[in-house]
């Protein structure tokens, strides 16, 4: 007798999906039920988390270039005393610094200064005046760390949790496991602003061995962001209609056959969220209808702010109407045209760079905060800062500073944080995390994101050639100091 494989038999069976629930096995999904069928055919219908979870959306700010935190966050009088002295090499043991120029002298900025804001008494530097308001809404971590000392790599850490291309992105996976909150619009949207798509692209939004459908879509920085929107002039909303009913039709003929072709199924959906997209997205990104007031918070009258102001007032904009993860990546300001300040990447020229990254930023993610708050969205929504590394204390041609994957600052804010605190510290220096127990990787965080959002991250899984796959890969804990 000739024997069958599972493969034959389902393709032979051939009554779609509703077959394979009845008799087989879906990759990434295992064994299914009738129930799972239902999900497959709207991939991003609702979800329920693993336990209520503490908000419902994620704005996922990355400072792209990797802010120096020591000259915005993380005071260090012992840098400012002996600046312009070789780097002790008690803070250097353990750790490899050959990524650029080397060890160089300490370097301290003459035009820094810090203060303490709030209840809280965190420290704020001169460069970030207005989101020093906010400081009693915000828990800082200032004992990151990260594995990899270039951009491309680290950043591909940060949004992936691995250094090589291939595995989704983390708004990847929270898509995938909780689906969407409104189906007029992507559940996971990419924001930038600058004339140029940030670094590395679409593999840090990617959906890697995930269902394509997960992926995150990208939203150009203009007045139109969203490509080949707006329907042919010449075609009726009825006839683009027909036209879709009946390519669904076709393509669901071969679709159903091929049920764990995920490429075909995005592309299915991708159509039919295009349609629906074309009467939802264009009063979702709109800001014309926002207050001069709101306009002002969020700092659009300042040309330097404007273009990082625009993009967080769409995020705000997004996540009132149930988009689940935005991902925004800092770009530059209109008005420059210098190289050097395009990112908060400063080799060198620190104080020039970063003078012009803070302004772009400050007043908008202070805005972003305050209206939040103001309209009750702060309690469902996650606000995280965070950068692929930070900067060393000690300078490269003196005037700016290496790569420091080893201690750095980053902060969260909204439902479910402790607001008005601080967990964990680097050393004298700003060099490497004081207490390497505090020290709180990329995965750690991811885990820590997941798990407000209802989601446990060793529960969050995807079968991928025959191995259990989760964000954190094989690490991750969840920092339950952080959590109110």
């Amino acid at each position: 007798m000739m024997s069958i494989n599972r493969r034959d038999f389902l393709l032979k069976a051939g009554l779609g999906v509703g077959a394979v629930a009845a008799n087989g096995f879906i990759p990434g999904l295992g064994y299914i039920n009738a129930a799972t069928a239902a999900d497959l055919l709207d991939p991003l219908a609702p979800k329920q988390p693993h336990f209520p979870g503490k908000v419902k959306s994620v704005i996922w700010l990355h400072q792209n270039g990797a802010p120096s935190t020591i000259d915005l966050y993380d005071y260090k009088p012992e840098l400012a005393k002996l600046a312009g002295q070789p780097v002790p090499a008690s803070f250097l043991k353990g750790i490899k610094t050959s990524t650029q120029g080397g060890v160089n002298k300490l370097f301290y900025s003459n035009q820094r200064t810090f203060k303490q804001y709030g209840e809280s008494g965190a420290w704020f530097s001169n460069l970030l005046p207005n989101l020093a308001q906010q400081a009693d809404k915000i828990a800082f971590i200032k004992s990151s760390v990260t594995v990899g000392a270039t951009h491309d790599i680290s950043i591909l850490k940060l949004n992936t949790g691995d250094l090589n291309p291939g595995r989704p992105s983390l708004g990847a996976w929270v898509n995938y496991a909780l689906g969407s909150l409104n189906p007029d619009l992507p559940s996971y949207v990419v924001l930038y602003n600058g004339e140029q798509e940030p670094s590395a692209g679409s593999v840090n939004w990617s959906s890697g061995f995930l269902p394509a459908v997960y992926q995150g879509t990208a939203f150009r920085p203009s007045d139109s962001p969203i490509l080949y929107l707006e329907r042919p002039e010449l075609r009726s909303a009825d006839q683009q209609r027909a036209s879709l009913d009946l390519l669904k039709q076709l393509n669901r003929l071969g679709g159903d056959r091929r049920p764990a072709d995920t490429e075909l199924r995005a592309r299915l959906e991708s159509y039919e969220l295009a349609d629906r997209m074309q009467r939802a997205a264009p009063e979702a990104v709109d800001l014309s209808k926002e207050s001069e007031a709101t306009l002002k918070l969020y700092g659009i009258d300042d040309p330097t702010s404007e273009s990082y102001g625009k993009v967080l007032l769409r995020a705000r904009r997004l996540v009132e109407r149930g988009v689940r993860f935005v991902q925004v990546v800092s770009g530059y300001p209109g008005n420059v045209s210098d190289q050097e300040r395009r990112s908060w990447d400063a080799h060198s020229d620190l104080d020039g760079n970063h003078a012009t990254q803070a302004r772009m930023v400050d007043k908008p993610i202070a805005g972003l905060l305050a209206d939040l708050k103001t309209l009750g969205l702060l309690d469902s929504t996650l606000v995280v800062w965070a950068s692929e590394f930070s900067r060393t204390p000690w300078g490269e041609s003196g005037t700016g500073r290496d790569h420091n994957p080893w201690g750095y600052t980053q902060w969260v804010a909204g439902g479910g944080v402790k607001a008005g605190f601080t967990y964990g510290e680097t050393d004298e220096l700003g060099v490497q995390v004081a207490d390497k127990d505090k020290a709180v990787d990329t995965y750690d965080l991811h885990a820590t994101v997941l798990h407000l959002l209802g989601l446990d991250h060793l529960k969050t899984t995807f079968i991928n050639n025959g191995r259990s796959e989760r964000p954190t890969v094989v690490y991750g804990k969840v920092v339950k100091e952080l959590l109110a």
